[in-house]
């Protein structure tokens, strides 16, 4: 651990007093926990103060906890080119919980903040266009939550007959959903059945 990083910490828990939940230094990386109304005076600080000089969102992410009362985690990656350090902010929200966007102190948050709400569900208060980014317009669900099936629900295929794009919900065969992963050197047993019964 260098005395940087501890001079850091000790700056930002002065700094920030109340808004910080919880400090660690793991990895030569600092860690902060800060309950979500707190985020744009932390980021503020954090982008502003002398001795912190974050000025680099390098990154918004999010993680899905589905048993923890507060199921969500929300991740901001910070970059201070001068003093050579990382910060890692940590958020924990309830499934419904709205964030303060921080797109008015970082305007790359726009994409990051859209994505996480593409993906997860989790909305941004105050964000300037908070739409889908990665799925269709029409799409159902978040795809990175832990009870979001992985085959989704709806498949899209090109229909001759209409001569368009179409939606159709998902048709799995019963072999795949009862698809044999203990030994890929024996093969399946309904392959196995057929064999035997073509014979």
């Amino acid at each position: 651990m260098s005395a940087t990083l501890n001079d850091l910490e000790k700056a930002i828990n002065s700094g920030l007093t109340t808004a910080v939940k919880e400090s660690k230094i793991c990895f030569e990386q600092l860690y902060i926990d800060i309950n979500a109304e707190d985020i744009i005076s932390t980021i503020l600080f954090l982008k502003t103060n002398e001795k912190c000089k974050f000025k680099q969102l390098i990154d918004i992410t999010a993680v899905d906890y589905p048993k923890k009362e507060k199921r969500f985690q929300i991740v901001y990656l910070l970059l201070s080119h001068e003093n050579n350090s990382r910060i890692i902010i940590k958020i924990n929200i309830d499934e419904n919980e709205s964030v303060p966007s921080i797109t008015k102190i970082f305007p790359s948050a726009n994409w990051m903040e859209r994505e996480i709400f593409d993906m997860y569900g989790i909305s941004f208060k105050h964000h300037p266009d908070l739409r889908r980014i990665l799925t269709d317009y029409g799409f159902e669900g978040y795809p990175l939550r832990k009870d979001f099936p992985l085959t989704g629900h709806t498949e899209v295929r090109y229909s001759e007959s209409k001569k368009k794009v179409i939606y159709e919900p998902v048709k799995l065969d019963q072999e795949y959903r009862e698809f044999d992963s203990q030994s890929p050197w024996e093969g399946t047993k309904y392959i196995k059945q057929d064999k035997e019964e073509k014979k």
